[in-house]
Protein backbone atom coordinates (compact mmCIF):
# COMPACT_ATOMS: atom_id res chain seq x y z
CA UNK A 1 0.00 0.00 0.00
CA UNK A 2 1.51 3.41 -0.51
CA UNK A 3 1.64 5.82 1.28
CA UNK A 4 0.21 9.42 0.02
CA UNK A 5 1.13 12.73 0.78
CA UNK A 6 -1.27 15.33 1.83
CA UNK A 7 0.00 17.30 -1.35
CA UNK A 8 -0.86 14.04 -3.02
CA UNK A 9 -4.51 14.13 -2.30
CA UNK A 10 -5.01 17.34 -2.43
CA UNK A 11 -3.70 17.45 -6.07
CA UNK A 12 -6.00 14.27 -6.74
CA UNK A 13 -8.97 16.31 -5.35
CA UNK A 14 -8.56 18.71 -7.60
CA UNK A 15 -8.71 16.34 -10.55
CA UNK A 16 -12.06 15.04 -9.11
CA UNK A 17 -12.89 18.37 -9.26
CA UNK A 18 -11.76 18.53 -12.97
CA UNK A 19 -13.56 14.90 -13.22
CA UNK A 20 -17.10 16.41 -12.45
CA UNK A 21 -16.29 19.18 -14.60
CA UNK A 22 -16.01 16.56 -17.45
CA UNK A 23 -19.32 14.95 -16.15
CA UNK A 24 -21.60 18.65 -16.17
CA UNK A 25 -20.32 18.94 -19.83
CA UNK A 26 -21.81 16.05 -20.44
CA UNK A 27 -17.91 14.48 -20.85
CA UNK A 28 -16.75 10.87 -18.86
CA UNK A 29 -15.61 12.59 -15.86
CA UNK A 30 -12.20 12.02 -15.72
CA UNK A 31 -9.93 15.02 -14.56
CA UNK A 32 -5.66 14.98 -14.86
CA UNK A 33 -3.33 17.41 -12.72
CA UNK A 34 -0.15 17.63 -14.12
CA UNK A 35 2.77 18.85 -11.26
CA UNK A 36 6.19 20.06 -10.99
CA UNK A 37 8.03 20.78 -7.97
CA UNK A 38 5.25 20.93 -5.69
CA UNK A 39 3.49 23.69 -8.22
CA UNK A 40 0.89 22.86 -10.57
CA UNK A 41 1.48 23.51 -13.76
CA UNK A 42 -1.53 22.30 -16.30
CA UNK A 43 -5.07 20.49 -15.80
CA UNK A 44 -7.32 18.75 -18.02
CA UNK A 45 -10.49 16.80 -18.08
CA UNK A 46 -11.89 14.67 -20.70
CA UNK A 47 -13.57 16.84 -23.69
CA UNK A 48 -13.26 14.87 -27.06
CA UNK A 49 -17.22 15.26 -27.57
CA UNK A 50 -17.04 19.32 -26.76
CA UNK A 51 -13.68 19.18 -29.21
CA UNK A 52 -14.40 16.79 -31.72
CA UNK A 53 -11.40 15.64 -30.84
CA UNK A 54 -10.73 11.60 -30.13
CA UNK A 55 -7.48 12.48 -28.19
CA UNK A 56 -8.86 14.84 -25.94
CA UNK A 57 -8.50 12.85 -22.86
CA UNK A 58 -7.79 14.29 -19.64
CA UNK A 59 -4.29 13.55 -19.37
CA UNK A 60 -3.37 14.90 -23.21
CA UNK A 61 -5.55 17.77 -22.45
CA UNK A 62 -3.01 18.72 -19.00
CA UNK A 63 0.40 17.28 -21.09
CA UNK A 64 -0.07 19.80 -24.17
CA UNK A 65 -0.85 23.08 -21.85
CA UNK A 66 2.30 21.48 -19.58
CA UNK A 67 4.46 21.48 -23.35
CA UNK A 68 3.49 25.18 -23.40
CA UNK A 69 3.89 26.17 -19.90
CA UNK A 70 6.70 24.53 -19.35
CA UNK A 71 7.76 25.62 -23.42
CA UNK A 72 9.23 21.87 -24.04
CA UNK A 73 7.89 18.91 -25.17
CA UNK A 74 9.75 16.38 -22.09
CA UNK A 75 7.84 17.29 -19.02
CA UNK A 76 10.92 15.39 -16.55
CA UNK A 77 10.45 15.45 -13.15
CA UNK A 78 6.33 15.90 -13.18
CA UNK A 79 3.41 13.84 -11.26
CA UNK A 80 0.10 13.56 -13.25
CA UNK A 81 -2.46 12.99 -10.54
CA UNK A 82 -5.57 11.24 -13.11
CA UNK A 83 -9.15 10.06 -11.46
CA UNK A 84 -9.04 7.25 -13.69
CA UNK A 85 -6.08 4.68 -15.06
CA UNK A 86 -4.54 6.01 -18.34
CA UNK A 87 -5.61 4.24 -22.14
CA UNK A 88 -2.88 2.96 -23.96
CA UNK A 89 -3.25 6.50 -26.25
CA UNK A 90 -2.64 8.69 -22.60
CA UNK A 91 0.27 5.58 -21.40
CA UNK A 92 1.96 6.30 -24.48
CA UNK A 93 1.62 10.44 -24.10
CA UNK A 94 3.25 9.62 -20.37
CA UNK A 95 5.34 8.02 -21.63
CA UNK A 96 7.03 10.44 -24.78
CA UNK A 97 6.62 12.92 -22.42
CA UNK A 98 8.83 12.04 -20.07
CA UNK A 99 6.45 11.77 -16.88
CA UNK A 100 8.32 10.65 -14.11
CA UNK A 101 5.06 9.68 -12.01
CA UNK A 102 1.74 9.13 -12.82
CA UNK A 103 -0.45 8.59 -10.15
CA UNK A 104 -3.73 7.24 -10.21
CA UNK A 105 -7.20 6.86 -8.43
CA UNK A 106 -8.99 3.57 -9.65
CA UNK A 107 -8.32 0.66 -12.78
CA UNK A 108 -10.01 0.84 -16.14
CA UNK A 109 -10.70 -2.80 -16.64
CA UNK A 110 -11.28 -2.33 -19.97
CA UNK A 111 -8.66 -0.35 -21.43
CA UNK A 112 -6.22 0.16 -18.13
CA UNK A 113 -2.75 0.81 -19.48
CA UNK A 114 -1.08 1.54 -16.17
CA UNK A 115 -0.85 -1.78 -15.10
CA UNK A 116 -4.37 -3.64 -14.93
CA UNK A 117 -4.76 -4.55 -18.53
CA UNK A 118 -1.77 -3.46 -20.43
CA UNK A 119 1.60 -2.22 -19.01
CA UNK A 120 2.73 0.65 -21.05
CA UNK A 121 4.20 2.75 -17.88
CA UNK A 122 6.68 0.41 -17.49
CA UNK A 123 6.73 -1.78 -20.79
CA UNK A 124 10.30 -3.59 -20.91
CA UNK A 125 10.54 -2.46 -24.16
CA UNK A 126 10.62 1.35 -23.65
CA UNK A 127 13.57 3.53 -22.90
CA UNK A 128 11.28 5.32 -20.43
CA UNK A 129 9.58 3.96 -17.37
CA UNK A 130 7.13 6.41 -15.68
CA UNK A 131 6.96 5.27 -11.46
CA UNK A 132 2.92 4.12 -11.18
CA UNK A 133 0.87 4.66 -7.88
CA UNK A 134 -2.70 3.85 -7.43
CA UNK A 135 -6.10 3.64 -5.47
CA UNK A 136 -5.94 7.49 -3.97
CA UNK A 137 -9.30 8.67 -3.63
CA UNK A 138 -10.15 5.25 -5.40
CA UNK A 139 -13.97 4.99 -4.02
CA UNK A 140 -14.77 8.57 -4.46
CA UNK A 141 -13.51 8.56 -8.05
CA UNK A 142 -14.79 5.26 -9.07
CA UNK A 143 -18.34 6.12 -7.56
CA UNK A 144 -18.02 8.96 -9.91
CA UNK A 145 -17.51 7.02 -13.05
CA UNK A 146 -20.44 4.28 -11.87
CA UNK A 147 -23.31 7.00 -11.17
CA UNK A 148 -22.06 8.44 -14.52
CA UNK A 149 -22.58 5.80 -16.84
CA UNK A 150 -25.67 4.28 -14.83
CA UNK A 151 -27.37 7.85 -15.27
CA UNK A 152 -26.77 7.79 -18.83
CA UNK A 153 -28.00 4.12 -19.10
CA UNK A 154 -31.05 5.26 -17.46
CA UNK A 155 -32.03 8.00 -20.36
Amino acid sequence: MTNFTEQDHQYMQRAFELAETAKEKGEVPVGAVLVKSGEVIAEGFNQPILNNDPTAHAEVVALREAGKVLNNYRLVDTTVYVTLEPCAMCAMALVHARVTRVVYATEDSRTGAGGSILNILNHESFNHHCEVESGLLKEQCSEQLKAFFKAKRLK
